[in-house]
């Protein structure tokens, strides 16, 4: 890939309702060159609550803007695809400010972003306010001449409101410029249905142990399919394993070398 533009291009190709992108979400460059050394693997995508947990801050924001956009440029520049950034809530309380940042975002080289719709984790911004922030969203990128891939979440339906409401803000989103919704909550195949069906737009989801098949999720329409934290989850697990094993002077794990 030539150019940063190119990249949020290929991003964009890969989002194809019944055949999802599926993204292993990374924290550090030592990460994201192991998953993007997987075979198949096409994309990558951080996750902020691992990228925070790896610099010992609390997630939503615990980073500062320049520690983001820090962590974000590592990953970028350690792999050759395309990685698209978990960017919380833009690091910003105003549209302006949103944009100031994405823009910088898009010039540190990455080639989508999640961009969330909560104010603290716990509370829905008011739509038309998460609409003129898309909006700005979409601006910094084109300011900065990358067609940033705009997955824009849609925390709805684990903050209280209804099925409708959330297939609302994510066609608002799309209005305004994004590209996929990222709609938290889907937990049945009955809801992931009518989310593909009245989304106008790819639908994306959060899946983990116990989540519906990745199959059925792509026979149902899915376009992408991201794991958030349990990824660093899993390898710590595994260290965790292995640290006791060998305190317990066990056998070496066959993994233990360079």
């Amino acid at each position: 890939m030539n150019t940063d533009a190119a990249r949020a291009d290929l991003l964009r190709s890969l989002h194809i309702p019944g055949d999802p992108l599926i993204v292993t979400n990374v924290w550090d460059a030592a990460s994201a060159r192991a998953v993007a050394a997987a075979a198949g693997v096409q994309a990558l995508a951080t996750a902020s609550h691992s990228i925070s947990e790896a610099r010992g801050v609390h997630d939503g924001e615990g980073l500062t803007i320049d520690e983001a956009l820090d962590a974000a440029a590592v990953i970028v520049r350690s792999v050759d695809l395309p990685v698209s950034v978990d960017f919380e809530r833009g690091y910003a309380r105003d549209a302006a400010g949103v944009e100031a940042n994405v823009r910088r975002l898009a010039e540190a080289g990455a080639a989508g972003l999640n961009f969330e719709d909560s104010l603290d984790g716990s509370t829905m911004r008011p739509l038309a306010e998460q609409v003129e922030r898309v909006s700005a969203v979409r601006a910094g990128a084109d300011a900065a001449g990358v067609p940033l891939v705009i997955n824009a979440r849609v925390d709805a339906l684990r903050r209280g409101e209804t099925i409708d409401d959330a297939i609302g803000r994510a066609n608002a989103y799309l209005a305004a410029g994004a590209d996929a919704a990222f709609v938290l909550g889907l937990d049945t195949a009955e809801l992931v249905a009518r989310a593909v069906a009245e989304v106008d737009g790819p639908v994306s989801v959060i899946a983990s142990a116990g989540s519906l098949p990745l199959a059925q999720l792509a026979d149902l329409g899915v376009a992408r399919v991201s794991f958030g934290p349990g990824p660093q989850a899993l390898t710590l697990h595994h260290l965790t394993a292995a640290a006791e094993v060998l305190t317990a002077r066990g056998e070496y794990p066959a993994e233990l070398k360079f």
